[in-house]
């Protein structure tokens, strides 16, 4: 007896171990919740790639604002006389001039963003994802998340992140160490357009090498959250049950409209003209109705169990019954019921009602 108890318990366990992957509907409603394979730092590198891009064709335009600002500070502002009017002025000015300064870097960073989220989880909007939840506010779990495995793992990566993007970035700088060595000895505007190359190599080499690590990070958010949503055994059952309906239910359905079905057809044998059977395996009720259709039609059919029950019901109610075993056997396979029978029973089954019709009028006769 423990035997078999424990290999019961040792299936138990199995079965609720989550081992098989999400099924379609799974990730659907994954989906739903916000729940997708993504990494940040895709956003990130992405937009900072983008950005720095930028650069290389509004570098031209940033630098002439930006000394025109510069200029309209020190050269206009600062000989008037200042009262709360020209501040109020001054400070419009300003700001407007600053929003034209930022606008197309905004503008390329917003679009860089929407890309990043495109390119790994498609058009997506959930509000479930942004609804608040008690449980994030909870310092025990709260707890539970800054010692966990993965925040562990989120420290790694970001120290490798720091170490890889840190070591490029002084790598540029290195190769062009005798370029910054000679700065003092150039001109304000010489050092200024070297310093304006030289911060857009480096956000290209280190948006470029934070790009390599964020694919790798993509990688292993894809394998955690494919891990994360996986499913038990019980739970692909649970989850067929509810979109498919419980087993036993559907048979019991489908056995309740085969009992219908069969009941509605008996019903309809007493009216036929002729019973064509097997004579043991099968039966074909046959009608023949020119206001109905061309050509007679099957109104019952069966074979063995039915059979005999559509045999038994034409005797209660005096139906003819004629034997001929391959056209049984024939309709029975290609007519269904409700359906005329082909053009090629034509001649057999007319000879049959033909035969019928003169013992029926043979028996009134008498």
């Amino acid at each position: 007896m423990v035997q078999p108890r424990l290999l019961r318990l040792n299936l138990q366990y199995f079965a609720g171990e989550k081992t098989e992957k999400a099924t379609p509907k799974k990730r659907l409603d994954s989906r739903k919740k916000g729940q997708v394979a993504k990494s940040a730092d895709v956003n990130t590198a992405i937009i900072l790639l983008l950005v720095f891009l930028s650069f290389l064709f509004i570098g031209t335009h940033l630098r002439d604002r930006s000394l025109g600002i510069l200029k309209m500070t020190f050269q206009d502002y600062l000989l008037i006389d200042f009262s709360s009017a020209s501040l109020h002025t001054i400070f419009v000015t300003m700001a407007f001039e600053a929003a034209i300064l930022i606008a197309p870097i905004m503008a390329v960073a917003l679009a860089a963003g929407v890309l990043a989220n495109y390119l790994q989880v498609g058009f997506l909007f959930s509000t479930q994802a942004i609804q608040p939840k008690l449980e994030k506010i909870d310092p025990i779990k709260g707890f539970k998340r800054i010692f966990s495995i993965r925040a562990i793992v989120e420290l790694c990566k970001s120290l490798l992140k720091i170490t890889f993007v840190g070591a490029v970035t002084f790598g540029v700088i290195w190769f062009q160490l005798d370029q910054i060595l000679r700065l003092p000895h150039l001109k304000v505007s010489q050092a200024a357009v070297f310093l304006g190359k030289l911060t857009v190599q480096m956000g290209l080499f280190a948006s470029a090498a934070l790009l390599f690590l964020s694919l790798l990070d993509y990688l292993y958010q894809k394998y955690d959250f494919e891990k994360n949503i996986r499913m038990s055994k019980q739970d692909i059952k649970d989850e067929y049950k509810k979109t498919e309906g419980d087993p036993l239910i559907k048979s019991k359905i489908k056995q309740k409209q085969r009992e219908v079905a069969m009941r509605r057809m008996m019903q309809d044998v007493p009216k036929a003209d002729v019973i064509i059977t097997n004579p043991t395996h099968f039966a074909i009720a046959l009608k023949y109705d020119d206001a109905k259709m061309d050509a007679p039609y099957v109104v019952a059919k069966g074979v063995d169990f039915v059979a005999q029950k559509i045999k038994q019901t034409a005797n209660e109610h005096s139906v003819a019954m004629v034997e001929n075993r391959p056209l049984a056997r024939a309709m029975y396979d290609q007519v269904e019921i409700g359906s005329a029978i082909p053009e090629e029973y034509f001649k057999a089954v007319a000879e049959i009602l033909a035969y019928v019709y003169s013992m029926d009028q043979k028996a009134e006769r008498l």
